[in-house]
């Protein structure tokens, strides 16, 4: 049996270990340090943005983006539907109703069209919705420009989660840059990581400053531990943050073996009645995962096609399950359109890690091939 491989495997770039030495050789075993400010640094230069904070999750940056903005209980935020369920699970923690919005189905991301109808439905009912959170999945950019036009049209704030999209771009403007708040994950799987970790970022340096201090358990000045908010234990760790300064170093390059894995899975299964997710015009993808579809001329499942492909040690996944169609989301509104419930019976995430080898290309292209012979 070869060897497994993996969806999206973690990849070291060889340098992390330096500024994890240092770290330990200064002593800076604690939740602040330089590499925690210097990680922060390189997150501001790259992304062309103003302020950052590292924290321990992606999930963690939306939930003190939220608690910034005000959310608290019964208010609406509007958020995308097709997506992982850390991006709406921090609506609930603040007691608030996520709204739950489809996706169009030029870049899979959530549509201006049906976001719009939610506004103006909810306004009529008195119920103005207090944000909208906007997701870049597989790390293409969505209608971000669109989105932001309604927002500030409404005056909505936009927490836009660019979990999967660290080093993509519209029209030349990094994803995440585009909200008021923007979210990046360094999660095990993303393309590049801190083994856990995340980012806020924003223009506006009191709320980031504010995000540092509710990240370390809101801990007021003073010489003994006084507390007059409630705080979080959100911070990354000058260890953790040294790993994402090494990692850092090679994003571009990641970005550019990402896409040439899709490129490879494009030329070889895109004439065999698979379909994968074009690049809008003025879009970069870091193309973080590559999808495919099934189109209607196969016969045979996505689910036979990962269970044929796990026979082999090959590790795929169905793409998101829409947050709608999950129970614990099922009691919340959501305006629908088919798209990502299609997407999810039809789509099937191949093995994208900036490790794969190029016998290990072939030979998931091989075994896709025979299974739809």
């Amino acid at each position: 049996m070869n060897e497994r491989i993996f969806l999206s495997a973690p990849h070291m770039g060889g340098q992390e270990i330096k500024f994890i030495n240092q770290a330990f050789d200064e002593n800076w075993i604690a939740p602040l340090g330089p590499n925690v400010n210097g990680f922060e640094k390189d997150l501001q230069d790259y992304n062309k943005v103003s302020n950052a904070s590292v924290l321990s999750s992606g999930t963690a940056a939306i939930h003190l983006a939220l608690i910034l903005l005000g959310i608290r209980r019964d208010d609406v935020v509007l958020a995308s539907s097709f997506t992982f369920s850390a991006t709406v699970n921090p609506i609930v923690y603040q007691q608030a109703n996520p709204v739950l919005i489809d996706s169009e189905d030029e870049t899979w991301n959530m549509d201006p069209n049906l976001l719009e109808k939610a506004i103006k439905e909810y306004i009529q009912k008195g119920k103005k919705p207090k944000a909208i959170i906007f997701v870049h999945l597989y790390g293409m950019p969505g209608k971000i420009e669109e989105v932001r036009a309604l927002a500030d049209q409404y005056e909505i704030p936009i927490i836009e989660d660019a979990a999967e999209a660290l080093g993509a771009s519209l029209n030349g403007k990094a994803l995440g840059t585009f909200g008021d708040f923007g979210v990046f994950s360094f999660n095990g799987n993303k393309i590049i990581t801190t083994s856990g970790g995340g980012a806020l970022v924003s223009e506006n340096k009191e709320w980031i400053d504010k995000s540092r201090f509710l990240a370390t358990q809101a801990r007021d000045a003073a010489p003994h531990y006084q507390h007059s908010e409630i705080g979080y234990n959100y911070r990354m760790s000058n260890i953790a943050a040294g790993i994402g300064r090494g990692q850092m170093l090679v994003l571009d390059q990641w970005v550019e073996k990402r896409r040439a894995n899709h490129e490879f899975y494009r030329n070889e299964l895109g004439n065999l009645g698979l379909s994968f997710l074009n690049e809008p015009e003025n879009s970069f993808s870091n193309r973080w995962l590559t999808c495919v579809l099934f189109d209607e001329s196969i016969k045979r499942t996505t689910e036979e096609l990962r269970q044929y492909l796990e026979g082999f040690n090959i590790e795929t996944r169905p793409l998101w399950k829409p947050m709608h169609l999950q129970p614990v989301f099922k009691k919340y509104d959501a305006y629908t359109s088919g798209v990502s419930e299609k997407l999810f019976k039809t789509g099937l995430c191949l093995p994208s890690s900036s490790s794969l080898s190029m016998d290990q290309k072939q030979l998931i292209v091989e075994k896709i091939k025979q299974f739809l012979k």
